[in-house]
């Protein structure tokens, strides 16, 4: 699969806003105003911080990403978050591959080496219509199975408690559970 080549890292750091993923076992089900915030560490990782509320309440998860092989051009990224949170002892690690960018570092499609999980990230809480069918169809071109896409909810207003994580570390379990 094809991904973006000499991806600029530090343009893209700060905070990406989730418009629309697969679901997955490992995101909670309701989760609205889903978030990722990403910050460049001195070694050349980068520190994630993902969050999403659930009924009113913050959840929150924190790993680090790296280049799966740093001698390549190619945006394909690792992703390790180690669990539980709570207690990190179990790495977990999966992939994170930028397959498409715009020039202004202003949306992004993410997925990986199977077509198993998608990712719409913008800049802003809401896409333009027009842009979130361009990237519905620059995945569709990809191999992937674009009906599966669920749009996530985010509000305009800012939720309460959005600087500190309300039930950090326990995402995982209730994802795990269904909720």
């Amino acid at each position: 699969m094809e991904v973006v080549k000499n991806l600029d890292i530090k343009r893209y750091m700060g905070k990406w806003y989730e418009i629309a993923s697969f679901p997955s076992f490992f995101q909670p089900k309701k989760g609205e105003n889903t978030s990722a915030f990403y910050t460049l560490n001195e070694d050349g990782t980068v520190h994630v911080l993902n969050e999403t509320f659930v009924n009113g309440k913050k959840d929150a998860i924190e790993g680090t990403a790296y280049k799966a092989d740093p001698k390549s051009d190619e945006a394909k990224l690792k992703v390790k978050f180690y669990i539980p949170p709570f207690l990190p002892i179990i790495p977990v690690t999966g992939d994170y591959w930028v397959l498409y960018i715009d020039d202004d570092y202003q949306y992004v499609l993410v997925g990986g080496p199977t077509t198993k999980y998608l990712w719409i990230l913008c800049r802003q809480k809401h896409m333009d219509e027009e842009i979130y069918n361009m990237l519905e169809q620059k995945a569709k071109d990809l191999g992937y199975d674009v009906s599966k896409l669920h749009k996530t909810p985010q509000s305009d207003s800012t939720p309460e408690g959005e600087d500190v994580p309300k039930d950090k570390g326990f995402w995982w379990i209730k994802s795990l559970l269904g909720k």
